[in-house]
């Protein structure tokens, strides 16, 4: 039996300052299998881009503590040192990031900073870097491939840059690719280019992929799996034909509902009342219970525990049965 590529146990972020301490992420847990795409859903603030940072062990050591269990590739990545870190990025887990002008050394030449990467992790030297470097241009499909590598990355348009950050990403094959809302900043066409993109590479090299989005859309072209994040935790989970089709949490429900696909012209959009609660003083119970329309009493003093109403589905509302007829 194939071991699962990615563990994550009761993961929680908490942010420390002198004023307040935010929990950002509060006891996610999910497992990924070799070739899995997933998505995780939800609105800005819910979660999402710092749960992937923590995968890494990105965020900021001195502002930010991490708690719970996190395995990538049967190596566990809270008791790495500096060293073994340094390694694993990059060769096991790589990432695209929302915003490649910041993700790239503005005063280096994009290629010199791709073969910098393979020549640390490879081995090899600058000059085969660039080579690497040159196949990858035309991998991402980024035209005058041999002259974009001496380019700066303002000199870069916003989707060459992203082809650029793609390849960056993709420079040591890595087992693991976090793809963080990469196609946010790009215009529409532009968009569907690089999700053909990333969909075709993650076949041919057999990644798996985290994509971190709060569009439907990308989710339904591109997943095995959906996970949807509220308030830092997940709400539900499921294969995303069967979430998309039939949501259990509420949550779920009202963004299927705000959205333009599949709705009739001559009605107007849902949404969601409200707003997402601060993070600083989360309420008692459900954190979604104040803008939820089936919410009862119960809702407002306890937390959700998961049920799992059929294989593979799995949500946190007291609403949602252990098993439901549909699932029978």
């Amino acid at each position: 039996m194939t071991a699962p590529l990615v563990e994550v146990e009761n993961l929680s972020v908490n942010f420390v300052t002198r004023e307040s301490n935010v929990t950002a992420v509060n006891g996610v847990s999910f497992t990924m299998m070799p070739g899995e795409v997933m998505c995780m859903l939800g609105e800005s603030g819910s979660g999402k881009s710092v749960t992937m940072r923590a995968l890494m062990r990105l965020l900021p050591e001195k502002r930010s503590v991490i708690t719970g269990g996190i395995r990538i590739a049967g190596q566990d990545v809270q008791a790495m040192n500096d060293r073994a870190l340094r390694q694993m990025r990059g060769a096991t887990v790589s990432m695209i990031f929302q915003e490649p002008m910041t993700a790239f050394d503005p005063v280096v030449r994009v290629g010199d900073q791709i073969a910098e990467v393979v020549a640390l992790h490879r081995g090899v030297s600058h000059k085969a870097g660039r080579r690497r470097a040159l196949d990858l241009f035309d991998l991402v499909r980024i035209p005058s491939a041999e002259r974009r590598l001496d380019a700066y990355p303002h000199e870069l348009s916003g989707g060459l840059r992203q082809r650029a950050m793609i390849a960056l990403a993709l420079s040591c094959e890595p087992k693991l690719l976090l793809a963080d809302e990469p196609t946010t900043a790009l215009d529409a066409t532009v968009q569907i280019q690089v999700l053909i993109l990333l969909r075709k590479l993650q076949q041919e090299m057999g990644m798996s992929v985290i994509f971190v989005t709060h569009d439907l859309g990308v989710a339904a072209e591109i997943a095995d799996r959906v996970a949807v994040m509220y308030a830092g935790r997940i709400v539900e989970t499921g294969p995303v034909r069967d979430l998309l089709r039939t949501p259990l949490h509420p949550y779920t429900a009202g963004l299927l509902a705000s959205t333009v696909h599949d709705q009739p012209r001559d009605r107007d959009l849902e949404t969601i009342p409200g707003a997402p609660p601060d993070m600083r003083r989360l309420p008692p119970g459900c954190s979604f219970a104040p803008r939820c329309p089936k919410v009862g009493g119960d809702c407002l003093l306890t937390v959700p525990p998961p049920v799992s109403p059929a294989p593979g589905r799995v949500a946190r509302c007291l609403r949602v049965p252990a098993a439901q007829p549909e699932f029978a």
